[in-house]
Order: structure tokens, then sequence, then C-alpha cells
């Protein structure tokens, strides 16, 4: 799907006289609120269009590559077990199913796209051959072909957790040791010698294999242990909440009684989806109270965080699947649908900032029918970073942790702003909530300062740069502006 590329206009101003019941921004850069912890960020997920030879493949990594992100998250996923698994087939006496083939190719691309950033692994799928299964679990034998209910099963057959634990070290040492030993004594051989700062265990599995604090806190032990032994300087990431509001998984995984000795609690995972509504609403764009529906899952935050700090204080948050999923396509021919869902993201990126969170990560990379593409962040066709992507480059370009957030009030429902000094300078972040132009009241220090905007005028091009003539602009629906003042 093409998103209409236009000039956008410059920014309407009014006299400060004539702005009666205009929102109006009030900073004082000399009150520190916090020092910024947050980074924004992104998932990569993986599928067929990222493979190499699809049309998509080289200006997708190209965009990841010229992003420059930090604490990228990459998951080889459930649908596509020849994608995610690479031990398909329990090992018999004579033999073993070990096999990278399919598996390198996205994996390597993304390592390259992310060089020299940290970026967060996570092969989430277990080999369905671990579970106790009523009969074996079958998958297609075109590694393109998704498949919805490969991880069958609740209870693992090995109950000392030895097996699981084996097949993530030889997973990852076919990445950081240049191979391994299979269960047979074979040696497979990789050559690759990387570095993986972090690796977040396991997906979602709540909703996988219904599993209760009590067993992801076990394998989640399991896992860490066995990759702590061939990669001992990679981090930890647990939990990976598809539900963030069941918060008995975080008072039981957070407890540092409930875990083996030494295992550590580096950081914990979860995630969020708005939704546009069914039939009418999700084609009326009036009706995506997007950020109405965020504030609701920063209450939950609130509650998280609340338990962290009691149990477990020194571990980070990564926040790492924000986004839209849209219940129908009713969404499709609007092309406002990818900055209002891209405005929920900056909306969420400053709340979440201000309470701290680590990392803030948009979802995902690339979606297409059938894969949710109403989460996508490219066009699933030419591959060209959508609105959602450019707020993302954004907020990248602009903010990173060691910013200070200032002091700043809104007189108004319909935007959110804040303040940063940064070390490139001041800079004033506006979101734009609704559905239609608002116009704001800035301070005067902005006359004449940069904005970069991403609005429905910018279409899938960068954010467009234009100067504030004055003390008033007007933000088109949806907007999500960068003003960056010179220096006091």
């Amino acid at each position: 799907m093409l998103l209409l590329a236009m000039t956008r206009p410059l920014p309407a101003v009014e006299p400060a006289s004539a702005t009666s019941g205009v929102p109006h921004i009030t900073i004082d850069w000399t009150n520190a609120i916090l020092v910024s912890r947050s980074t924004p960020t992104l998932q990569v997920v993986v599928n067929p269009p990222l493979r190499r030879g699809s049309t998509i493949h080289d200006p997708v990594f190209a965009a990841l590559r010229d992003l420059g992100a930090e604490k990228v998250r990459f998951v080889p996923w459930l649908p596509y077990p020849r994608l995610a698994v690479a031990e398909l087939e329990p090992p018999t006496a004579t033999n073993t199913s070990w096999d990278f083939s399919l598996i390198d190719p996205m994996t390597l691309d993304f390592l390259d796209a992310t060089r020299g950033h940290s970026p967060i692994l996570n092969f989430s799928t277990i080999p369905a051959w671990l579970f106790k299964t009523p009969q074996p679990v079958t998958y297609p034998a075109d590694p393109d072909a998704p498949v919805w209910n490969y991880t069958q099963g609740t209870e693992l057959n090995d109950p000392t957790l030895k097996e699981l634990g084996d097949y993530y070290a030889r997973l990852v040492s076919w990445y950081v040791q240049g191979g391994f030993t299979d269960e047979l004594g074979v040696r497979h051989n990789s050559g690759h010698h990387y570095d993986l700062p972090w690796w977040e265990v396991l997906n979602e599995t709540e909703a996988e294999h219904n599993t209760t604090p009590q067993q992801y806190t076990e394998r989640y032990d399991a896992i860490v242990a066995a990759i702590h032994k061939v990669s001992p300087r990679t981090k930890f990431v647990g939990l990976a909440m598809a539900y963030a509001d069941r918060l008995n998984y975080y008072e039981y995984f957070l407890d540092p009684k409930n875990h083996r000795p030494g295992i550590p609690l580096d950081m914990i995972s979860y995630h969020f989806y708005a939704n546009p509504g069914n039939g009418t609403n999700a084609s009326n764009p009036g009706a995506w109270h997007f950020c109405e529906q965020a504030d609701k899952f920063l209450d939950t935050v609130r509650k998280i965080e609340g338990i962290r700090m009691r149990l477990s204080p020194s571990t980070q948050t990564t926040i790492d699947e924000l986004g839209v999923i849209a219940p129908d396509e009713s969404w499709k021919n609007l092309p406002v649908y990818w900055n209002a869902a891209g405005a929920m993201y900056a909306y969420l990126y400053a709340e979440l900032g201000r309470l701290g969170i680590e990392n803030i990560g948009e979802s995902q990379l690339v979606g297409y029918p059938t894969q949710y593409p109403s989460v996508s962040m490219v066009n699933w066709e030419t591959g060209k970073p959508n609105a959602r992507f450019r707020v993302l480059e954004l907020l990248v370009h602009n903010f990173r942790p060691g910013d200070t957030l200032v002091s700043t009030q809104v007189a108004g429902p319909d935007i959110s702003a804040q303040a940063y000094r940064t070390v490139a300078g001041r800079k004033l972040l506006i979101i734009n909530k609704q559905n239609a132009a608002v116009s704001v009241n800035l301070p005067p220090e902005a006359a004449g300062a940069w904005m970069d905007v991403v609005d429905p005028t910018t279409g899938e091009n960068p954010a467009q740069r234009s100067t504030v003539p004055g003390t008033q602009v007007t933000l088109a629906p949806f907007a999500v502006a960068v003003i960056s003042l010179a220096a006091p």
C-alpha cells in the first residue's frame, strides 16, 4: 500500500492576542524532572519477506541499518518453524536434525544491519518435540507457509529441563563459539564468533504454551544457566508478556527467592497493542482513541513498576512490542492510519520516558497480509518505510538516554508535549492525538526554530523540516513534531 506524499505547507501562524482556546505549551528549562533512560527502538520479526531474494529484502535491511537504533529485538517465531527452530526433529541413536541453512541468512543480515549496536535476540520457539503432545507436531515442508499450531503442549518431556537448556546452549554456541557438539558427539562448525549482548528468553509463553509463572521461571533459569556457560557476557530479558496486566507473573518472577542461586534478573519485558475497533470504528479515524487506550496501559505499567521496585529494583524494563492491530481491513485505504499509530508510539515514548522505562520498542518492522499487516512499519510491497517508521526515525535521531526531561505544561487536551535538554540542544516533542488539525501556542523561544514533522502530508518520506515563523503552529491530524530551539 502506497501512502500519499505531498508538499507540506508552512505552519499557520496567528497573533498571540487571537489565540483564545488554543492549547498552550509552557516550558521551564531550569526545572529538571529526570534524566532519561529511554531508548526508542523496534522489533524485527522473522517472516518470508525478510528472506534473501525477496523484493523488499534489500531496502528493508538498508532502512534498519541507516536507522542505527539500539536494543533492536530480533524474533524468529512460531508461524515459521523452518525459519525459527534449529532442531526440528528429536535426535535418534544415529543422527540429529540440526540445520541452520534457512535460519542463518536472516540472522546474519540482522546482525550485520545492527553492527555496532546492542541488539536483543530471542529465538522464541521451543522445538515441539521437547513437549509432551498426544501426537508428534507436524509443520509444512514449505518454509514460507505459516502454521499456527506448532506450539503445542504445556509440559516438557524432560522434567530436569536439561534438554531445554542444552538446545539453547548449542543454538547460542553456533553464533558465539563457531559451532557446537551435538547430542551424538558430532561437531557442527559455523565459523560465527558474534558477541550477543542480550538474549530474551522465550516470548508470550502464557499464551503460546499456557505457561504458569512457576513454569516460566524454571525454564528461564535453565536456559539462562546453559547460555551463560557458552556466552558469559550475555545479559538476559525475561517474561515477554503478551498480557501485561497479569501481575502475578511479575510477583513471582521478580522475587529472587524463586530463582536458582546466581541467576540474573537483568531486564523484564511485556507488550501492548491498541486497536481501532470493529466495523465502522475501524474505518473512522475520529474514533481511533489510541492514546486513550495507551493511558490505560500506562496505569498497568505503573503497577508493574511498583512490583519491580519492591522486589528487584535493579532490573530494567523493555516494552518491546508497541503497536496497533486492526481486527479487520477497513483501515487499509486510509493512509492516516499509519500516522495515528505512529502518534500513539510517540506519545508512549514520552509517557514511558517519564516513568523511567529503559527501552521502548515499536512493533514490527515487516507485517503483510495474513501476518498482521496493520502493525507493519514498512510498505510490504516496496519495502519503503511508512509513517510509523518515520516517527521512530524522528525520535532516534533526536532523543537518547542521558537527555534531561524538563517541566513541560500543556493547556488543552488535544496535544501532548515534552521538552528535553539534549547534547544537541533544547528540543520539544509535540504529538497531535486527534484526527483534526490543532493550533498550538509555543513558548517565545520557539520562534525561528527548526521544526521536523511527520504527518499525513509526508507520507512515506522522512520528516519534513521547516522554520517556525512565530509562536503558533498548526499541526495536521496525528502529527508528530520535534522543534529544535536555539541555545539560550
